[in-house]
């Protein structure tokens, strides 16, 4: 275990104390352990004191300490055996840490930590020139089939390509961070399996929750289930009860007017007036499966509509984009995948498409 020292003097400020809204979060957090208990809340508040100075300072450890009528030495224990805890200064924007555990390493993690050396700085724990930035190797940060991911504060970012690390790293610098979303920098939702669901592919007529949270749809199985025998009655056989017939789906569908489950809309005409207008295909049509949720069998099909480019994609109206859903039978996806705003940013460029959503268009 690394021997972990409180910074220099230098660095260290003469006095500390808690903002008002800090202050008032401290006494409450106190109140919450018994009489006699109360140092009990040594960690919260140490790390209260690094979220409002951004690393723990021998001041607030002094502090804390008189808060909690402990000796100097104990909160000193504290602050220096967990690795939650800054004690020198770190970058004002970001501080980037690096997991570098097993998982981690072998997706990649070496990778990232070159970013960082050349981005940031050579060695870890230190700032940058203008004092925004720094970065650490840590252990495992608990994002394991995420890997590789850094933690940036108290944000998590995953399935990262060096790439992504700098584009991350440029939007903190610029004091953009607000702008990259936490989380997987690929089209996989959460902790899922990247590429969508292998299982439970049946279609309901209804999103996934997959779905919902905008991941890419399921695949359609490769076919479809074969129908449950029915066993035909010889033709002298009595008819069977008109009651049993409504409410037995093998000898018939009740006729409620609804569709079956699993039966799929028909299709909008293409003489709908909501079908958006199409084009005669230019010289250099764009590449419409940066899109993310477009593949090549869409890309085709929206070719073949006379739909080119990005900005035919990017002016679709809220019925022009019913129409290609129900068209492509999507669901609601053109809206969940929010074509129009990635079309929109391709339209600019690739920069500004990393810009807005944080990561290259795939």
């Amino acid at each position: 275990m690394s021997v972990r020292r409180l910074a220099e003097d230098q660095f260290q400020p003469a006095s500390f104390a808690f903002n008002a809204e800090n202050a008032a979060w401290a006494e409450a957090t106190i109140k919450k352990y018994p009489e006699g208990r109360q140092q009990s809340a040594v960690i919260p508040l140490l790390m209260r004191a690094q979220e409002q100075d951004g690393w723990v300072t021998r001041a607030a450890i002094e502090k804390i300490a008189d808060m909690l009528g402990m000796p100097y030495i104990r909160v000193l224990e504290v602050a220096t055996f967990y690795t939650q805890f800054q004690l020198k200064p770190v970058g004002t924007r970001a501080h980037v840490q690096v997991c570098g555990t097993t998982p981690c390493m072998l997706r990649g993690a070496e990778d990232l930590i070159r970013v960082c050396k050349s981005k940031i700085h050579s060695e870890p724990f230190h700032t940058n020139p203008d004092g925004t930035l720094s970065w650490e190797e840590v252990e495992c940060a608990g994002a394991c089939v995420n890997a590789p991911m850094v933690t940036i504060f108290k944000d998590t970012y995953e399935d990262l390509t060096p790439t992504q690390l700098e584009h991350i790293i440029d939007r903190f610098q610029a004091g953009r961070g607000a702008d990259i979303k936490p989380g997987p920098q690929n089209d996989r939702v959460y902790s899922a399996p990247e590429g969508g669901r292998t299982t439970l592919l049946e279609d309901t007529g209804k999103p996934t929750k997959q779905e919902a949270l905008g991941g890419p749809a399921a695949k359609p199985a490769a076919e479809e289930a074969p129908a449950a025998a029915v066993s035909v009655p010889p033709s002298n056989a009595a008819k069977p009860d008109t009651a049993a017939v409504e409410t037995n789906p093998v000898l018939k569908t009740p006729s409620t007017g609804k569709k079956a489950a699993g039966e799929k809309a028909a299709k909008p005409s293409l003489d709908d007036p909501n079908r958006p207008k199409g084009v005669e295909k230019p010289a250099q049509p764009d590449d419409l499966e940066l899109i993310s949720g477009v593949g090549p069998k869409i890309s085709g099909i929206l070719h073949e509509l006379g739909i080119f480019t990005y900005k035919q994609i990017a002016g679709w109206t809220a019925t022009e984009r019913e129409w290609v859903d129900g068209y492509l039978n999507f669901k609601g996806r053109i809206d969940r995948d929010d074509w129009v705003k990635q079309a929109e940013a391709l339209s600019k460029g690739v920069d500004e498409y990393v810009r807005v959503f944080g990561k290259k268009p795939r």
